[in-house]
């Protein structure tokens, strides 16, 4: 179980009894951003909690200046785990609503009034920033990234997800009271992740646009992009692989074994037409096959064989609990 407090505490003001809006900000090394964002954000919220997540420049002093309390983990254990650490803390102050957003400056903090509206008038349980248009200084590099990775949580989402990655969103505290106990990744995969356990206690989301800026800015990543993207992207196909074998695996290699047929048939035809049989096409063909069809069985395994045994847990527990063994 993730601790309710990390091993290292500061705050700007311990007396502080108003507990109506917090925002949370994970940050690692964000000395020449975190200032400003902390005093922009104040002006929109009752307090602004900074989770230090390692930091080995003057971060954790730097916010401290700016009014923020800091939560700070002595070593670096990832975004997620800031974000818990952060959701932790509001649950014990009572907070009704949280905001998140990233330390970099990529977020403006203007924007907040925006994403509270929808929860504020119980509309949603959660109000998810979406980087669109003219409102973005996003690279097309990126967004293509991103839209891999929308695409990669809405089959886990159950649903079509419009920004999956944006760390600006807004809860009630009864989304943070249901999904504080189910979150588990400690790193970047920690937004899909939100989306996709939110979807399953039956939340409300609502997407609301947003701007974000990454021109002018030192660096929008203590990770590189790449990798974080790879990172997230193996989150979820674990995931999903695990949740939806069916759909993440069998059906997929039914399309190999589709594909086989149709070139296995395009081979004999023109093996027909010319007596010249096609040695790559049937090497292709035999991959096709032979990897669809495992591939296949695997799904339908790992869909019954979690089934057969939640049956068999249950079968054994109630004959502990008949009157035949509790006569011995």
């Amino acid at each position: 179980m993730e601790p309710m407090m990390p091993l290292c505490q500061t705050a700007s003001n311990p007396d502080k009894t108003k507990t109506y809006v917090l925002a949370i900000i994970p940050c690692l090394n964000e000395e020449a951003s975190i200032g400003s964002m902390v005093l922009k954000t104040r002006h929109y919220v009752d307090e602004v909690l900074v989770v230090d997540d390692g930091s080995t420049d003057s971060t954790i002093a730097i916010a401290q200046a700016a009014g923020a309390t800091v939560l700070s983990h002595t070593t670096n254990r990832g975004k997620g785990a800031a974000i818990k650490t952060g959701f932790h803390y509001a649950l014990q102050k009572g907070y009704k609503y949280i905001v998140t957003l990233d330390g970099d400056g990529q977020h403006n903090p203007e924007e907040i009034p925006a994403l509270l509206d929808s929860i504020r008038m119980d509309e949603a349980d959660i109000s998810l920033g979406f980087r669109f248009g003219n409102t973005t200084e996003m690279p097309k590099w990126r967004k293509i990234g991103k839209r891999l990775l929308d695409y990669t949580t809405s089959m886990g989402n159950g649903g079509f997800v419009t920004d999956s990655q944006c760390g600006f969103r807004a809860f009630n505290q009864k989304a943070i009271q249901q999904l504080t106990p189910t979150l588990k990744e400690h790193s970047f995969g920690i937004e899909s992740e939100q989306l996709i356990k939110a979807h399953e206690l039956g939340l409300k989301m609502v997407n609301i646009r947003v701007s974000c800026r990454y021109e002018d800015l030192k660096r929008t990543s203590t990770k590189n992009p790449a990798a974080h993207g790879l990172s997230v992207l193996r989150y979820l196909i674990n995931l999903i692989a695990i949740k939806r074998p069916l759909a993440f695996i069998s059906l997929p290699s039914f399309a190999l074994i589709l594909a086989g047929i149709y070139f296995g048939i395009f081979t004999l035809q023109y093996y027909n037409q010319t007596n010249e049989f096609l040695i790559s096409y049937a090497i292709l063909v035999s991959i096709f096959l032979i990897i669809g069809t495992i591939g296949v069985f695997m799904g339908l395994m790992l869909t019954v064989f979690p089934v057969f045994l939640k049956q068999e847990r249950e079968r054994a527990r109630s004959d502990q609990q008949s009157p035949f063994f509790e006569s011995f």
